[in-house]
C-alpha cells in the first residue's frame, strides 16, 4: 500500500536555494500560508554544504559597497556571523535550517522530489504538483492557487508548458552589444568545488584511476596557485578581470569556479550526471597536477572536501511578460515596476568551460552602478499562477550572465514572496498585482531590500517619515536625515545619522510626532559597514577581507521608550542586537506623542550609527 497525503497551502513554493528560501520565508513572515518542497537534505542550493558558492551580489566582490544586497540574505548571513566564525559549512546549513523553522506559516518538505504537475482542466492554471520524499516513501499532492519555480532549471515551468527559451538570442532578435550574430545552444557549465588543508608536513598524493590528466599549459589560463601569473589581455578589462575573477582562486587550498563543464548534448539537464562524473574525474586530475605536476607551493596540502553535487549556472530561463536584456542592464535601467536590482557584471563563461584551453574562462563585462529587475520578469507570461525566482527569470541569455548571481536571486526571491501575500490579499494572479508594484516596493523597502533613486520611503503608515529628530550628540550626518527615505550610506551621504562616541549613559536620539501616534512597532536601520563582507566562503582570500564576529558598527544594546506628555507609557529593551535591521514588537497598540531611544553600546564602534527609523 503506498503512502499518500493529500495537502493544501497559500502558495507553495519548488526550490529551497536561496531564491526559494528567501520567497518562502518573506511569504510566511506576510501572513501567506506557506510550502517549501525541497528536493536536498539541506537549504541555500548552490550556496549550501553540499556545493558551496559564496553570495557575491551588486557590491561586485568589494567593488562597490554600498549597493551591497539587504534584506533577508543579508539578515541570514549576519545571523551565520554571530555564531560561525570558523566559517563551518554545517552550521551555515544549520543557520538556514533554523531560519525556515522558526516561521509559523511555513512547512518545509526536504527530500521531497517533484516529479510531475498538472493543469487544471481547460485554463492556463496550475492546480497540483505530484511529489515524492524519498526518506519516508510518502507521496503527496500538493495544491495551491499560487506557485513559484525556484528550481534553477524551470522544472516547474517545463512540467506545466510554460514557455522558456535556451542557448543565446542572436544580435538580431536582442540587439544586444555583445550577443553573437546568430543564436547558438551555448551554456555556462556546471562546477564541482574543492577544498585542501595544510597539515604542516609532507602530503603524498595518488590519483584514482579515473582522474583525467591536465598539464600547466592546458591550464595556463587558470589561476590555479598563488604565485601563478596569468596573461588577462584578450579580458574587455584585464585589471578588474583579475582582481574579481582571480583572487578566489589564486591558492591551492580552495577552487575552483573555472572547473566548469555544459556537456556534449542539446540540453544540459539530461547531461547532468554524466557532466558530473567528468567534473569528478577533472577535479581528481586538477589535484593530481598541484600536487604532482610542478611546484604549486601544495607540498603540505592534503584534500579534505570534493564535491559531489555540481552546481547550475545555466539552463531554462521562463519566460515572463517582459524579458530583461543586457542592454536594460549596461543601460542601468530603472524600471517604473522595479522590485528587485542587479551590480554584478554581464559575466559569460567560456563556451566549453575547462576544456576552451586557449580561452580566459569568462569574459565579463564590467560596469559602475546597479540596474532594476521589473516585476514582470518574475512571472510566467503563459501559466496564470507560476511566479518564477532565482537564475530561471525571464531574461536574455547575456541579462542571465548577471542576474544569475546568488545575491541577485536571493533577493528576487523575497520580492516573490511577498508579492505572493500581496496576491492573496488582493485575490488575484501575478499579472492583476501590476497595480499594486508601488505598495510592493515599499514593502520590500521596509523589509530592508535597497532600491536606486527616484524610489524612496513613501510607506503612508510609517509614523516616523512625519516626525522631527534630535539627538544627544552629532559627529557626521544628521537626525533629520533618519526619515529622508534612504537607508544606506551612498557616496558621500551618510544619509544617517552619527553619534559623537557614546556618552556614559548612552546616546539618546528623540523621534516627535507632533501628534499622539497608536504605535505597535519600530524599525531601526544601523550601520552594518557593508565594505566588511559578512558572507561564508571556503576561500582564504575571501576570509581574510573579513572581521572576526558581526560587525563591529551595530548597535548592540539600546532601550526604546513610548513617551506621553513627557510620560513613560512603554518600554523595550533590546540586547545582543546582530542585525542591521532590528525590529521590535510591543505586542500592543500605545499612544504615545514621541519615541526615544537610548542606545548603550555598540558591537565595537566607538560611534553610534543609524540610517533609517522607522514607527508604526
Amino acid at each position: 500500500m503506498k503512502r499518500f497525503s493529500e495537502e493544501n497551502y497559500d502558495f507553495i513554493v519548488v526550490g529551497g536555494g536561496m531564491a526559494g528560501l528567501c520567497a518562502a520565508i518573506s511569504a510566511a513572515r506576510h501572513g501567506t500560508k506557506t510550502a517549501l518542497i525541497h528536493a536536498r537534505p539541506v537549504l541555500g542550493g548552490n550556496a549550501s554544504s553540499e556545493i558551496r558558492i559564496h553570495i557575491s551580489g551588486a557590491d561586485q566582490s568589494l567593488r562597490q559597497t554600498d549597493y551591497a544586497e539587504g534584506g533577508l540574505v543579508y539578515e541570514m548571513m549576519l545571523d551565520n556571523k554571530a555564531c560561525n566564525d570558523s566559517f563551518c559549512y554545517s552550521v551555515w546549513d544549520s543557520v538556514l535550517f533554523e531560519k525556515a523553522k522558526k516561521e509559523k506559516n511555513l512547512t518545509v518538505y526536504f527530500n521531497t522530489v517533484m516529479y510531475d504537475a498538472e493543469l487544471a482542466p481547460g485554463t492556463n492554471r496550475i492546480a497540483s504538483i505530484s511529489c515524492v520524499q524519498e526518506t519516508t516513501e510518502m507521496r503527496y499532492r500538493f495544491t495551491a492557487p499560487l506557485f513559484a519555480d525556484c528550481t534553477g532549471n524551470g522544472t516547474l515551468g517545463y512540467y506545466v508548458g510554460a514557455d522558456f527559451r535556451q542557448g543565446s538570442e542572436s544580435k538580431a532578435q536582442t540587439g544586444e552589444p555583445h550577443a553573437p550574430d546568430e543564436p547558438n545552444n551555448e551554456r555556462m557549465g556546471n562546477t564541482i568545488l574543492l577544498k585542501a588543508v595544510d597539515t604542516g608536513h609532507p602530503v603524498k598524493f595518488t590519483p584514482p584511476s579515473y582522474a583525467k590528466k591536465l598539464d600547466e599549459h592546458q591550464l595556463r589560463y587558470r589561476v590555479h596557485s598563488k604565485t601563478m601569473k596569468v596573461d588577462a589581455s584578450m579580458a574587455p578589462d584585464p585589471e578588474e578581470w583579475l582582481r574579481l575573477s582571480a583572487c578566489s582562486c589564486k591558492a591551492v587550498d580552495y577552487g575552483y569556479w573555472w572547473l566548469e563543464l555544459m556537456g556534449d548534448g542539446d540540453d544540459i539537464i539530461p547531461d547532468y550526471e554524466k557532466i558530473r562524473d567528468d567534473l569528478y574525474a577533472y577535479a581528481y586530475g586538477i589535484w593530481d597536477h598541484i600536487k604532482n605536476g610542478g611546484e604549486h607551493g601544495a607540498e603540505n596540502y592534503t584534500l579534505q572536501w570534493v564535491g559531489a553535487l555540481p552546481g547550475m549556472r545555466e539552463s531554462r530561463r521562463l519566460m515572463g511578460d517582459y524579458v530583461l536584456s543586457e542592454s536594460d542592464i549596461l543601460d542601468h535601467r530603472i524600471f517604473d515596476d522595479a522590485v528587485a536590482y542587479g551590480g554584478w557584471c554581464v559575466d559569460l563563461h567560456a563556451p566549453h568551460g575547462l576544456l576552451d584551453f586557449d580561452l580566459l574562462p569568462s569574459d565579463c563585462h564590467h560596469f559602475t552602478g546597479i540596474y532594476t529587475i521589473p516585476y514582470r520578469s518574475y512571472y510566467s507570461r503563459n501559466i496564470d499562477n507560476l511566479f518564477m525566482a532565482g537564475r530561471d527569470i525571464s531574461t536574455t541569455k547575456l541579462g542571465l550572465a548577471s542576474t544569475r548571481i546568488l545575491g541577485c536571486c536571493a533577493i528576487g526571491g523575497q520580492a516573490v514572496g511577498t508579492a505572493a501575500a500581496l496576491c492573496r490579499k488582493y485575490g488575484t494572479d501575478p499579472r492583476g498585482l501590476a497595480p499594486h508594484v508601488p505598495e510592493l516596493r515599499q514593502i520590500l523597502m521596509k523589509d530592508d531590500i535597497y532600491f536606486p533613486a527616484p524610489f524612496t520611503n513613501d510607506d503612508e503608515g510609517d509614523f516616523a517619515r512625519s516626525a522631527v529628530f534630535t539627538a544627544s550628540s552629532v559627529s557626521a550626518g544628521s537626525p533629520d536625515m533618519l526619515n529622508n527615505g534612504v537607508s544606506r550610506k551612498i557616496g558621500d551621504c551618510l544619509n544617517g545619522w552619527k553619534s559623537d562616541g557614546i556618552a556614559e549613559g548612552g546616546e539618546e536620539l528623540l523621534m516627535k510626532f507632533g501628534k499622539v501616534r497608536s504605535v505597535s512597532q519600530t524599525r531601526v536601520t544601523f550601520d552594518s559597514n557593508f565594505a566588511y563582507p559578512v558572507r561564508i566562503t571556503m576561500s582564504a582570500n575571501r576570509q581574510e577581507q573579513q572581521r572576526p564576529g558581526v560587525p563591529m558598527e551595530l548597535v548592540k544594546d539600546y532601550d526604546i521608550v513610548l513617551l506621553l506628555d513627557g510620560k513613560e507609557v512603554g518600554r523595550s529593551e533590546v540586547r545582543d542586537n546582530h542585525q542591521r535591521l532590528s525590529v521590535t514588537d510591543f505586542g500592543r497598540k500605545i499612544d504615545c506623542d514621541s519615541i526615544k531611544f537610548v542606545f548603550r553600546s555598540t558591537n565595537g564602534a566607538p560611534d553610534v550609527t543609524v540610517y533609517e527609523v522607522r514607527a508604526y
